[in-house]
């Protein structure tokens, strides 16, 4: 380390006339001689990564035949009228999220790799991201992250690995965990603009681009009086500016008139079922105006103490799935299970009734996945997981069959196998995947 080095401020800002954009951490940061430590033919397949926590009550999750010849039990029962677009694969199982279970089960449940021992998150890139990356590059968004609560209760942190692979099922880079969106307003003008009506929005999109434009040109600026280290920390960090920039730019050049847009949401609704529902819509929404084609959806935080009043269940969700195998407690937690189900299956409705194209309709051309990281949330194992998937992707998934891979057959080949289905490839090995899954 250089003595010598510049010092700048740990408040350092990239300054417009009208906002200023803090900077990320840079060695040029830390005072001299301190440690880090102390300081269109075909339409390209809608996908959907849909994360349920605490797992599920499997007895009532798996058909007992398999094939296509099989029955629906009781939490996948509300998809019964898209049996022929539903593939149940049975046996899966996660080696990658053992450990401190619920503070590394949502961030390992998309990757083949195993989260690094360390408070500075370091995993593998997710499988939504891969696919982004192929799909998204043409829409204003290559992806949205969205969930219910912000943060779940004592238990999704840990001492070793930290909070953020609790906290999200997405990571960019195996060092850029995505930070999930809980407020619908934010969503709704994450993806549309800033502004509560549409004059607003194209107002304040103009300005926007004008004040992104005056930041980078002041941090190229910067870059060239940095170290070698803190040009790459920056050029990464300017790269997630840019690509709001990029955003920006597609937004106002993107064509909405097929739609009639509403205003944006006023806010979080206090109910969580009012709360959910609109998140599922925000999300179709952000299907239908083709601002990206990858969502990714937490129902409910890992650690979630939210109650289900409305389905009659006045537990909290996750004590309640510490249910030490009484029949009254699996019977409340199964109502919880059913409901997340059932709101599932009113999302699908609503994809199903969306036209895309000549080539029927979204849901034809999507690959909704529906699961958890967890199997017996009693038991905190994660082995066999529940799984199922929604949609052809356009004739190139087989949909109507329960698959029964062979026992403990790694989640990461099905994600090697949804990734093969849209023509995405993962650079290098994937991870612990051992191959394709046969037959999906």
């Amino acid at each position: 380390m250089f003595i010598t080095k510049k010092y700048l401020a740990r408040r350092t800002f990239l300054r417009s006339a009208f906002a200023s954009l803090s900077l990320p951490l840079l060695d040029a940061m830390i005072p001299a001689s301190t440690a880090l430590a102390q300081t269109a033919a075909v339409s390209a397949p809608r996908m959907g990564f849909f994360y349920f926590p605490h797992g599920a009550v499997m007895n009532n999750w798996t058909p007992d035949a398999a094939g296509s010849d099989f029955l629906l039990k009781s939490i996948l029962a509300p998809l019964e009228k898209y049996k022929s677009h539903l593939t149940i694969i049975s046996n899966l199982e996660n080696k990658r999220a053992s450990g401190p279970v619920h503070a590394i089960t949502p961030g390992t449940w998309l990757t083949a790799e195993s989260p690094r021992i360390s408070h500075e998150p370091f995993g593998g890139v997710t499988i939504d991201q891969i696919a982004a990356q192929h799909l998204g590059q043409d829409t204003p968004m290559p992806s949205i992250e969205v969930a219910t609560e912000s943060a779940g209760a004592a238990g999704s942190c840990d001492r070793a690995y930290g909070c953020s692979y609790a906290g999200t099922i997405s990571f960019r880079t195996p060092s850029t965990p995505l930070p999930m969106e809980t407020n619908p307003r934010k969503l709704f003008q994450t993806m549309f603009g800033v502004g509560d009506n549409a004059v607003e929005r194209e107002r304040l999109g103009k300005q926007s681009a004008s004040i992104l434009d005056l930041m980078l040109m002041e941090a190229n600026d910067l870059s060239k009086k940095l170290g070698a280290a803190d040009r790459i920390v920056l050029g990464d960090y300017l790269e997630t500016v840019r690509e709001i920039e990029r955003r920006i730019d597609k937004t106002a050049s993107h064509d909405l008139s097929h739609m009639t847009l509403p205003d944006a949401p006023e806010g979080t609704p206090d109910s969580f079922d009012a709360r959910i529902n609109l998140q599922m819509d925000l999300i179709l929404l952000a299907y239908q105006g083709n601002i990206t084609k990858v969502a990714n959806m937490m129902m409910a935080a890992e650690v979630s103490n939210q109650t289900y009043n409305h389905v009659g269940v006045t537990d909290a969700f996750h004590p309640l799935s510490h249910h030490q195998n009484d029949p009254n407690k699996i019977g409340r937690l199964l109502k919880i299970q059913e409901y997340h189900s059932k709101v599932f299956a009113t999302f699908i409705d609503k994809l199903a009734a969306l036209p895309d194209g000549d080539n029927g309709s979204m849901l034809d051309n999507s690959i909704m996945l529906y699961g958890s990281n967890m199997s017996n949330s009693n038991a905190h194992d994660h082995y066999p997981l529940p799984t199922a998937i929604v949609g052809k992707a356009g004739g190139t998934i087989k949909g109507g069959q329960h698959i029964v891979t062979p026992e403990r057959t790694p989640v990461s080949n099905l994600m090697l196998t949804v990734l093969d289905r849209i023509g995405a490839k993962p650079e290098g090995d994937f991870g612990d995947s051992t191959g394709l899954i046969a037959g999906v």
